[in-house]
């Protein structure tokens, strides 16, 4: 009886005292990106594209915005925002076209930067993404509709200011 009674409570410590090894989920807090919800990008006129077309740097700037409309998941997404920063500096230090060397266009150019530092920001501290992707479009289409306003303006500065 006293042979049960101690294996028992040898038995009883080992099954208390033994630890659990069970996974340890990691906490990656992985988004789910959905690009169907996101804003496409406006259209621009074709006055304002073919000035575009010579700018080499708003060019791969384009290019690069167009694939985010490719990504999968938040390391896809982080990518494409480097290296929207990346073109987005070298579009900001080259030489604009005559017609849109503009303070309208360089305030709408910084907005977009600043909304592409704040998806960073997101990615960085694994806050969802979305708002500020969707955000950082709207910036990006006011840059383009300004593109527009800018080619579609008829209005001579210079004949008003001589009255």
């Amino acid at each position: 009886m006293r042979d049960i009674l101690f294996y028992g409570l040898v038995f009883m410590l080992l099954i208390s005292c033994k630890q659990d090894k069970s996974k340890v989920t990691e906490d990656t807090s992985t988004f789910d990106i959905s690009t169907e919800n996101w804003p496409r990008k406006t259209r621009i006129n074709t006055k304002a594209n073919t000035i575009l077309k010579a700018w080499s740097a708003y060019g791969d700037l384009d290019k690069t915005f167009d694939g985010l409309y490719t990504v999968e998941n938040t390391e896809d997404l982080s990518l494409i925002v480097e290296d929207l920063i990346e073109r987005q500096q070298l579009m900001a230090e080259s030489e604009y076209p005559e017609s849109f060397d503009k303070p309208q266009i360089k305030s709408r150019q910084k907005v977009f930067h600043t909304f592409i530092l704040k998806t960073k920001g997101d990615l960085e501290y694994r806050v969802d993404p979305q708002q500020s992707v969707r955000q950082m479009i709207d910036a990006y289409n006011v840059l383009r509709h300004q593109f527009d306003i800018i080619t579609n303006n008829t209005l001579d500065i210079e004949m008003l200011l001589e009255e």
